[in-house]
């Protein structure tokens, strides 16, 4: 084999074998047309705009980046909206349409394009650079979009650019997502449209109060720092406010304030326009264990309170609500003894059977919802209505849904295939399929599904093709995140792809979701308040030990584990707390100290740091820093806005302090993911070589590829 065939170049090539997959589905409201992304093979990164015709069932292409733009120059403003919403590709990354999805809006390097379905027309507009978020309104007339902090809007055919709402001064931005909003909330935009196109809700962000880091790039010392507003725990959040801003010519530039008590409900977590009813807004408190909706007068300003939600821990953000049905009913998820339900107007449409994940689509006769069942690693499109549940999806798996009038797009994985499957349904009947462009893997997956201990944690084991117990013990080598909300061991075979690599090279490869990592309902998602180092290792210890008393073939003397960003901060805990079990550790991005994570994150599960200190102190690694006793990597990105290098620079500093040996590993230039194809390669065989010296098992070639028995 040679290098060129290799799983880390290949997975780095194609960035985990994710290019050229189709994604960003739109589907017109009269099931027409489908609009979504994708780049042109496999191993390319820029992404084109396509179009499914539903009537001839033919793919076209609208907008390809190569054509209308040779320089991929991204701005800091589009940077940063890639960060957080982790975009690693290239090309048109995001789009919005007016309500007939018959107008388009992309920008390219900081440049505005629209385009026109149905005629094929792609027209760069003359708009102010750097362009961003651009969004045309319902009827398609207008396209406001932001730049350098104003809000702007132009004529679709180009005309009349002009700023709607401008900065007082340079920490002011209006029309974006503040960091929290859009890092911890799923709120990646900052304005929205009124349904006759006359009127923008507006966020105005001031950041004045919050604290400036600068990232700097130690590699490239002759480069100034990047100046970022960072809200920490415990610090000054942005102030955010809302406000009516006219777009008709008649009364273009007007402001009118939306009000409600910012200051016992600071954080605005979502905004809701649509032609049934009131602007709807949901805001949270600072310690997010109260939420409301609100509806707005967009006349007056005035809010009116038509829920609240309490709950003693944090409220969990689920997308999708508040919303209107089109009798105007409300729409909202609600935590409900002991599962996350669907509830219209007050009335449980879910029951307990399921845990509702996100509401997909709000029509005329149903609700579209992705939820689960007992089997907490599926996740399933059904379609709800006061009658009860139907499910649309078949197979098992991971599935997702989009949907305009009688046509639906239904994105179905599972372990039996690598790629997702985009099926375009008209009435629930199969019209034809969105092509994949992907590349397969060298990799197939063995995967064995577990549920592991007391608690049944969900579980994946994963070892080399080929292995029999008789073979003799293996070295095992736990890969979790653990964090909240965030599932790894799901039937999508997807994300078993780097584990199965590191179990070719001689690793029984355990991956658990412990508790806190979500759909199992409110009570397993609150089990990690106010400890991140308590349940989660300690489900990891117990799924590890549950799972060595069945399979006598795993070697608990050489225990490994890696992570990154959470389950970085997972890794380096467990060979501080628990070296009696773990003897090594990679650890990338970890936060090691919470007080240097973000407010909306680390107070929903830890409180306030300024009165809970010994919580936090509790939960730092660095406090726990003169324990290490085993092998410890550090891998951090000198550049990273998410998980700041200071965190692993404290902890080398503290474990240098304290007379421990340890790895530090810098990637310079680089954010919170890698995203360079040499980077992603080279840092999978490094791990790999460090695991084995720490175990100390013998130095091999890595194996590229594993039987597809």
């Amino acid at each position: 084999m040679t290098a060129a065939d290799t799983f880390p170049r290949h997975s780095a090539r194609t960035q985990g074998f994710t290019l050229g997959a189709p994604r960003s589905f739109t589907v017109a409201p009269d099931g027409q047309r489908v609009l979504f992304l994708r780049s042109s093979s496999g191993t390319d990164r820029s992404n084109a705009l396509w179009l499914f015709d539903t009537a001839e069932v033919t793919e076209h292409l609208l907008a390809d980046p190569a054509q209308l733009d040779d320089a991929d120059v991204v701005s800091e403003a589009e940077l940063a909206r890639r960060e957080r919403v982790r975009e690693r590709a290239s090309g048109i990354t995001a789009y919005a349409v007016d309500d007939s999805a018959r107008r388009v809006a992309f920008t390219l390097s900081g440049e505005l394009f629209v385009s026109e379905p149905e005629t094929g027309l792609v027209r760069r507009l003359p708009a102010q650079y750097p362009a961003a978020d651009p969004r045309p309104d319902g009827s398609g007339v207008r396209v406001a979009y932001t730049s350098r902090g104003e809000l702007r809007v132009i004529g679709f055919d180009g005309s009349g650019d002009r700023a709607l709402a401008e900065p007082e001064h340079e920490r002011v931005q209006w029309g974006s997502a503040e960091f929290v909003a859009a890092e911890e909330m799923n709120r990646a935009r900052g304005y929205w449209w009124s349904p006759d196109g006359s009127t923008i809700l507006a966020a105005r962000v001031d950041e004045s109060e919050v604290a400036r880091w600068n990232l700097a790039d130690p590699a490239d010392p002759a480069r100034a720092p990047r100046t970022m507003a960072y809200p920490a725990a415990g610090e000054a959040n942005a102030d955010v406010t809302l406000e009516l801003l006219r777009v008709d010519d008649a009364r273009f530039g007007e402001r009118l304030p939306v009000r409600w008590d910012r200051g016992s409900h600071p954080y605005l977590v979502e905004v809701h326009w649509s032609a049934h009813g009131r602007p709807l807004l949901a805001v949270q408190s600072r310690d997010q264990r109260s939420q409301l909706v609100l509806a707005v007068d967009p006349e007056t300003g005035d809010t009116t309170e038509l829920h609240r939600d309490t709950d003693p821990h944090w409220i969990e953000i689920k997308t999708g609500w508040p919303a209107w049905t089109p009798d105007g009913r409300l729409v909202r998820i609600a935590a409900l003894d002991g599962a996350y339900r669907l509830l219209v107007d007050g009335t449980d449409w879910t029951g307990a059977e399921l845990q509702v994940r996100a509401v997909l689509d709000v029509g005329p006769h149903d609700i579209l919802v992705a939820a689960s069942e007992r089997d907490p690693t599926q996740s399933h499109v059904y379609r709800v209505t006061e009658s009860g549940a139907r499910r649309l999806s078949e197979e098992a798996g991971v599935h997702g849904a989009r949907r305009g009038g009688p046509v639906t797009v239904l994105s179905s994985s599972g372990l039996r295939q690598l790629h997702t499957t985009v099926r375009v349904l008209r009435e629930d009947t199969p019209i034809g399929e969105i092509a994949s462009l992907a590349e397969p893997s060298t990799i197939t997956p063995r995967v064995e599904l577990l549920r592991l201990g007391a608690r049944e944690l969900c579980s994946a084991l994963l070892l080399p093709h080929g292995h029999r117990p008789e073979h003799g013990r293996l070295p095992v080598l736990l890969d979790p995140y653990g964090g909240p909300q965030a599932q790894r061991v799901l039937r999508k075979q997807q994300g078993y792809l780097t584990p199965q690599w590191f179990a070719e090279q001689g690793f029984a490869v355990l991956v658990t979701d412990g508790r806190g990592t979500g759909g199992r309902g409110p009570e397993w998602d609150r089990a990690i308040a106010g400890d991140f180092a308590g349940a989660p290792l300690h489900d990891q210890v117990d799924a590890l030990h549950a799972c060595a008393a069945e399979r006598t073939d795993l070697d608990l003397d050489r225990v490994g584990i890696r992570g990154w960003s959470f389950g970085g901060y997972l890794a380096a805990l467990a060979v501080l707390r628990r070296p009696d079990v773990f003897h090594a550790a990679v650890a990338g991005a970890p936060v090691c100290d919470f007080r240097l994570y973000d407010t909306h994150y680390t107070e929903r599960y830890l409180g306030d740091p300024n009165r809970n200190p010994e919580t936090y102190a509790a939960n730092s690694l660095l406090e726990m820093a003169p324990e290490l006793r085993r092998d410890l990597m550090l891998v951090h990105g000198t550049v990273d806005d998410n998980v700041v290098f200071a965190h692993s620079l404290r902890l080398s500093e503290a474990l240098t302090a304290a007379g421990r040996p340890h790895t530090l590993l810098p990637l310079p230039g680089v954010t919170h993911m890698p995203t360079s194809e040499s980077k992603s390669e080279n840092l999978l065989l490094l791990q790999l070589d460090f695991l084995r010296r720490a175990l100390g098992l013998p130095a091999r070639s890595p194996e590229g590829s594993g039987s597809t028995d």
